[in-house]
């Protein structure tokens, strides 16, 4: 287990993230959604991350019931505020918003020091939970005053009062995180698909930052929303069709992989994992075979000749931190 900055709030090295089980794209069952929590535990993840935004609550529900045997004591539980779920009578479905859910509720952005509270009761009450270890500030890409004048202070007199351990924001970007890092006190900052085998940016100024700060960073998006873990045709990046340069990139790497005995998956886990501010990788899973695959990959030792010809080959740039060397 890892330390979340300076808090007294651990998370395990390999962390599960719920937004597949709020039925991201397409429907997953509740009992898959059940096994899959129960088999991440099996694996030894007690690090789980969830939103209102994940399946218009449905993945609170679901992880909360899930863990709901388990001592509270022995888990880390995340989740986001800034989206606040509201009745709807819209009808139909979520799927613009990528969850195979009804649109029973609609989100309403709200960083407001009013809709942080509110909307992080309501994640207590969907979870079955009395309180949750960690929050983070959700995608305030387009909401940023709002959120550093009213949001984050409002996280930070919720961590003062002992109702959350840890705060932070976590965001598709590194550019605001990094703001985030050197101009608040945030415990952490999770940062998504933007510090992977195929998106370096995060390791300009927010990993670099957040060392200096002493600020925990967690890693999603390890995979790129699929390409890293299927590079393949119609494979999807960063949630959208993957343009051909990059599928050509991740081809070179998975060709790479198998010639070293490893696997892309390995690799991109280790990857993330080998930077000194990373205290956790999150990833997302909706089956038991998923998860059991990921704990696999991310125990798998990666041969240093690779890190050595992707460096070589300018797959990799030569100033990322790799894993420590493991024989070939």
């Amino acid at each position: 287990m890892r330390t979340l900055g300076r808090t007294g709030v651990d998370v395990s090295p390999l962390a599960f993230g719920g937004a597949a089980i709020g039925n991201l794209f397409t429907e997953v069952t509740e009992e898959r959604a059940h096994e899959a929590v129960a088999t991440a535990w099996q694996q030894g993840v007690r690090y789980f991350d969830t939103a209102p935004h994940y399946g218009l609550g449905l993945s609170e529900r679901r992880l909360g019931a899930a863990l709901r045997d388990h001592p509270r004591s022995a888990y880390t539980v995340s989740t986001k505020v800034g989206r606040r779920l509201e009745p709807s009578a819209a009808g139909g479905d979520d799927l613009a918003n990528g969850f195979a859910v009804p649109a029973t509720l609609r989100r309403v952005w709200d960083f407001s020091a009013d809709g942080v509270r509110r909307t992080l009761e309501a994640s207590l009450e969907r979870l079955g939970l009395d309180h949750v270890d960690a929050v983070y500030l959700h995608d305030p890409d387009d909401h940023a005053e709002q959120a550093f004048r009213d949001g984050y202070p409002a996280l930070e007199k919720l961590r003062s009062e002992g109702v959350v351990g840890a705060i932070g924001a976590g965001m598709n970007q590194a550019e605001m995180l990094t703001r985030f890092v050197r101009d608040t006190d945030v415990d952490m900052v999770l940062c998504a698909g933007r510090y992977t085998l195929l998106d370096q940016r995060a390791l300009t100024d927010l990993l670099p930052a957040a060392e200096e700060r002493g600020t925990s960073v967690v890693v999603g998006g390890a995979f790129n929303s699929g390409l890293l873990a299927d590079p393949r045709p119609g494979a999807t990046y960063n949630y959208a069709p993957v343009p051909p340069g990059l599928l050509d990139r991740a081809l070179r790497l998975n060709s790479l992989a198998e010639r070293h005995g490893t696997t892309l998956r390995a690799a991109a886990l280790a990857f993330c994992a080998a930077h000194p501010a990373v205290v956790s990788v999150l990833v997302g899973a909706r089956s038991a075979a998923e998860v059991r695959d990921c704990a696999e990959q991310f125990a798998a030792p990666v041969p240093a000749a690779f890190w050595q010809e992707a460096r070589a080959t300018g797959l990799l740039p030569p100033d990322a931190p790799v894993p420590a060397e493991e024989p070939t």
